[in-house]
């Protein structure tokens, strides 16, 4: 078993492995975050906040950072196992059929989700569960308040929304992809993961900027949470 995980194909399994856990991680926070965009959204919001700082739900953190590390680690492995490999074919002109541009770049892409990722800590991990954690309690902000704290900035709400962007682009390739390392890699499979990753990308993209858009409204005064 170690010596199939060593191989290329053991390490494109684990690094798919962890980016569905990954994209399940994803779902669920999209799922919580929508509770702001319902009637009533602050309340719902900081009720969602609540439940997620219990302790059975704080216990997944630690798995949860594994699974960013254990992706992260293994996508830069192949990336530099791939580019030895190619050699100096990765000078030649490129042939002439258009190459899909977020398969071209997902370490790039990924390189600029962990950079907002990073900007996404600091400005709700840190003014919530980092302050409880060190004590801070009195500087602890509900969900609502680091909503209206983060995205009543525009520069910071436009850099939110270009962080989102490339998060579509890594997400409609690596979606099918994970797929397809583990298995399900006929053509018949292929195009429909393709499609279903087109549409799971956009759904989620397209909650996390609307969270974003109505937290800037509320800030700004032109609606009410």
């Amino acid at each position: 078993m170690a010596n199939i995980l060593k191989t290329s194909i053991g390490k494109k399994v684990i690094m798919s492995l962890s980016g569905l856990f990954l994209i399940l991680f994803l779902t669920l926070h999209a799922v919580c975050n929508g509770a702001y965009l319902l009637p009533n959204g602050a309340e719902n919001f900081n009720a969602v906040c609540e439940f997620m700082a219990l302790p059975i739900v704080t216990v997944m953190v630690p798995v949860l950072a594994l699974g960013f590390v254990v992706h992260i680690v293994y996508a830069f492995i192949l990336y530099i196992q791939d580019y030895k490999a190619r050699g100096k074919e990765r000078y030649a002109v490129a042939n002439k059929t258009k190459a899909d541009l977020a398969s071209k770049n997902m370490i790039v892409l990924g390189i600029f989700v962990l950079i907002g990722l990073a900007l996404h800590l600091t400005d709700f991990w840190a003014d919530m569960q980092l302050q409880d954690l060190t004590g801070n309690e009195d500087k602890v902000l509900s969900g609502a308040e680091a909503m209206i704290k983060t995205f009543g900035r525009l520069h910071v709400y436009i850099l939110y929304l270009v962080w989102f962007v490339f998060l579509w682009l890594h997400l409609i390739h690596g979606f099918w992809s994970a797929f397809h390392s583990i298995g399900m890699n006929n053509n018949k499979w292929l195009k429909r993961l393709q499609w279903i990753g087109y549409i799971y990308a956009t759904v989620i993209v397209l909650i996390f900027v609307a969270v974003a858009t109505k937290g800037y409204l509320v800030a700004n005064g032109f609606c009410t949470a």
